[in-house]
């Protein structure tokens, strides 16, 4: 069972107040930037798949082909501007990056410019005692780890729902992080949010690790017909 009261929340109301903090971008992550003004062809070189007439949203592929990926020196490539530096930076502190330097280098203010960043798609990793393993993509802007384990088919029930751990990519190198998702308390962690090249592993539990079976009843009928084994053992040697 999930996010279970077990007495962690003080608040009959059970209103519960998010943690998670802006995403700040990290290299490798590619971005989805549309530049719009009253003009349109002025905007069309900031805008090659729209330019060229494709109006059908994006998919992961030609977003990896046609978006901006940030390079290991935290830049992006973008037109008429050159190199941006967007490590460590929120979306909304690169639209506005973006749109002053638009504004500065090539627009004039009367061209009521409008500036969208997005990322291109959440992609993380499940492994574990989970339903489908893999590496998986969901174009939403905010994805909960109970959203993101079902659509990798949940966890098992040999799996451990008490201490899933979430490996994080930060500046430094990589965290590992502990979530009781069997507790409420669980939406009020940092964690409960996962963020874009996060791992979820979800440990076996430790009947699995015994191989006693996946289920109760299969666990009961595995030390059952251990203990017949054993009972049959001792008879046999105790008549010889």
């Amino acid at each position: 069972m999930y996010l279970q009261d077990k007495g962690t929340i003080v608040n009959d109301s059970l209103l519960i107040k998010e943690t998670s903090k802006p995403y700040r971008v990290q290299v490798n992550d590619i971005l989805s930037i549309k530049v719009k003004a009253l003009d349109a062809e002025l905007t069309a070189i900031f805008n090659p798949v729209e330019a060229s007439g494709n109006t059908v949203s994006l998919g992961g592929a030609q977003l990896y082909f046609n978006g901006f990926t940030v390079d290991l020196h935290g830049n992006i490539k973008f037109p008429i501007l050159g190199d941006i530096n967007v490590l460590g930076f929120t979306i909304e502190e690169i639209e506005t990056k973006v749109k002053t330097e638009l504004l500065r280098q090539y627009f004039k203010d009367t061209a009521e410019l409008f500036v969208t960043v997005k990322l291109a798609g959440l992609r993380y990793t499940v492994t574990g005692e989970v339903g489908g393993t893999g590496v998986y993509t969901l174009f939403q802007d905010r994805v909960n780890i109970i959203e993101a384990l079902a659509n990798s088919g949940d966890i098992k029930n040999t799996g451990d729902r008490k201490d899933v751990l979430v490996i994080r990519q930060y500046p430094q190198g990589q965290k590992i992080h502990h979530i009781d998702l069997t507790d409420l308390a669980a939406m009020q962690s940092p964690f409960y949010y996962i963020q874009p090249n996060d791992m979820i592993l979800v440990k076996p539990l430790k009947r699995k690790a015994l191989g006693a079976g996946e289920t109760a009843t299969q666990t009961l009928t595995t030390l059952a017909s251990i203990f017949s084994l054993i009972v049959t053992t001792y008879f046999l040697t105790k008549n010889l």
